[in-house]
Order: structure tokens, then sequence, then C-alpha cells
């Protein structure tokens, strides 16, 4: 049985909604998700996981608070991982907390 898994990414024009895609393969199935701010993220982080993927990767524009939101609103048996930059080229060289921090 393949990995269910996803990789959510942050873009500003994205719709959580529309903007994913899946690929298939005999070992992961992925799932791509684009999403315009942290808010979206979560939402969509909540969707794949009733959806039954239990590991959901970040890309580098989530900063450690964003990551944060994320964990705290799944449970423990969905594994969420990240892919670090500092400053993100993708977002004009700042963090997503920067751009959707408190």
């Amino acid at each position: 049985m393949a990995l269910e898994a996803a990789f959510i990414f942050l873009a500003p024009e994205a719709d959580y909604e529309k903007d994913r895609s899946t690929i298939q393969t005999v070992e992961v199935n992925l799932t791509t998700v684009g999403v315009k701010n942290y808010e979206d993220a979560v939402k969509a982080a909540i969707g794949l996981e009733k959806e039954g993927i239990r590991a959901i990767e970040l890309c580098g524009g989530f900063g450690v608070e964003g990551t944060a939101m994320i964990k705290r609103a799944l449970s423990k048996e969905t594994a969420v991982g990240v892919v670090r930059f500092d400053t993100h080229p993708g977002l004009g060289n700042q963090s997503g907390d920067d751009l959707f921090g408190n």
C-alpha cells in the first residue's frame, strides 16, 4: 500500500480548493496543494488529514509560527515536516512568519 502524503506550498494567488494535484506512484501518492496564507494552509491541512493523508510536508516559506499552526491543527497521527529557508525567494525573500505573523 502506498504512503498517502502531501506537500503544501505558499503562493500569493493560490486557491487551496482548486490549486492541487496528485502524483501516484507505487510507493507514494503525493498531493500538492497551493495556499495563499497560513489560514488557508490550516484549512487545507485539516482537509488533507480528513482524506486520510498522514504525512504533510510544508514548503520553505512556512516559518516556525506557520509550522506550529499546522501542527496544532492536526492529530498526532499525522506527521508534519518542513523544508526550511530563513527567507524564501518565492515570497520576496521573506519568511511566511513575516508576511502572515501575528
